[in-house]
């Protein structure tokens, strides 16, 4: 009968300790609260040192069985509670994951994020959104000042190279979107299904001639589509040319309509929507008409494509699939699930016809060929 007496006495000495803080202060009438019982509490009672009270509640698997078992029954007899807080940081879980983006501001990420943001709230977590500003040295200067802060990183079509990757990806669980990395887990879209997609419709309407807008040196995505541009063309009788590179908005666009208009084709691919939309703006601003003198086609299908005037032919990325996607597969690696690192998971692409292409017919004059329709689904 020791032990019951032993655990009342020592309930009776905390109470009594919690009631003398309960001394009104002079002259008022406001109580303080009893002091909350510590871990430095439940270490003296249970005759251990704080520290092995702290992972015997985070880590029970570290500390003998029977002295954990003796913690835990003087936790309960003094109302220990841990402390949830503690606990994550005890454990270096913080329920956040990074997603760095390369620009905010461009309207592509913003589906990405969506699906991240859907795929890591149903799993409790928080997904902290980092912009890279198109800049490797940014990127790498945001995610030293994070990585401590989260538990995995979702890297969305990054400019670092794949050593500075391989780097990060040894720290925290790491998957790259938009971008083929060696020893880490990627997620693409099919790029070369996506190409031939775009130049088997123009070859369908009687262009023979195509340029290829570029977009940034250092993007992965660029350099896939001129190659599978290059390999797709002759099977379709097909000549490509590239010009640029030129940056991925809007007014890059505007500025590769000097150039193209230079030495003019029947038809364009632009390395992305933003790029093809300013490059309907420059060529309006000269003369050249889309799709009376130009058929054009962009890539990603982001909302501005069936907003802006004629309605933009491109190629569909299944954007918040991607994010959704990544998001999944840096979640189980947290829970310490193995990272593919083979091949990346490729996801399937369409190709949306609307009002910017036209059939070429006698010498640069095409015409129109109506309303808006979707090929299907690439397999």
């Amino acid at each position: 009968m020791a032990g019951p007496v032993v655990r009342a006495v020592r309930q009776t000495t905390l109470a009594s300790e919690a009631m003398a803080r309960t001394d009104r202060v002079a002259g008022g009438g406001v109580a303080l609260a009893p002091r909350m019982v510590t871990i430095y509490d439940v270490a003296r009672q249970a005759g251990v040192a704080p520290s092995t009270v702290s992972r015997a509640f985070s880590r029970p698997g570290r500390v003998n069985a029977a002295t954990a078992e003796r913690i835990r029954r003087v936790a309960d007899d003094l109302g220990y509670r841990a402390n949830p807080v503690a606990r994550a940081l005890s454990t270096a879980r913080t329920n956040m994951i990074a997603v760095v983006i390369l620009d905010i501001a461009n309207p592509f990420f913003a589906e990405i994020v969506r699906g991240a943001q859907a795929a890591a709230a149903a799993a409790g977590y928080t997904v902290l959104l980092a912009d890279a500003q198109e800049s490797d040295r940014l990127e790498r200067s945001a995610l030293e000042r994070t990585v401590t802060a989260v538990d995995g990183i979702v890297l969305a079509g990054s400019r670092m190279s794949d050593s500075a990757i391989r780097m990060i990806s040894k720290q925290k669980p790491v998957v790259v979107l938009n971008r083929a990395v060696v020893d880490a887990p990627c997620v693409v879209t099919d790029n070369p299904r996506g190409a031939r997609l775009a130049l088997e419709h123009l070859a369908a309407l009687g262009h023979e001639h195509v340029t290829y807008l570029a977009g940034p040196e250092a993007s992965w995505a660029d350099g896939t589509r001129w190659r599978s541009l290059r390999e797709s063309a002759p099977a379709l009788s097909l000549r490509v040319r590239r010009i640029g590179p030129f940056t991925p908005d809007v007014p890059g666009g505007v500025q590769a309509a000097e150039q193209f208009a230079a030495a003019p084709t029947s038809a364009v691919v632009a390395y992305n929507d933003q790029l093809a939309i300013g490059l309907v703006r420059g060529l309006a601003a000269r003369g050249i008409r889309v799709p009376g003198d130009v058929s054009l086609i962009g890539f990603d299908n982001i909302a501005a494509a069936e907003l802006v005037t004629p309605g933009l032919t491109t190629v569909a990325a299944p954007l918040y699939a991607q994010g959704a996607t990544a998001t999944r597969h840096v979640l189980a690696m947290i829970e310490g699930g193995r990272g593919h690192t083979g091949a990346p998971a490729v996801l399937p692409v369409r190709l949306v016809v609307r009002d910017s292409t036209a059939e070429r017919h006698g010498v640069g004059r095409p015409r129109p060929v109506g309303a808006a329709a979707a090929l299907p689904m690439a397999r």
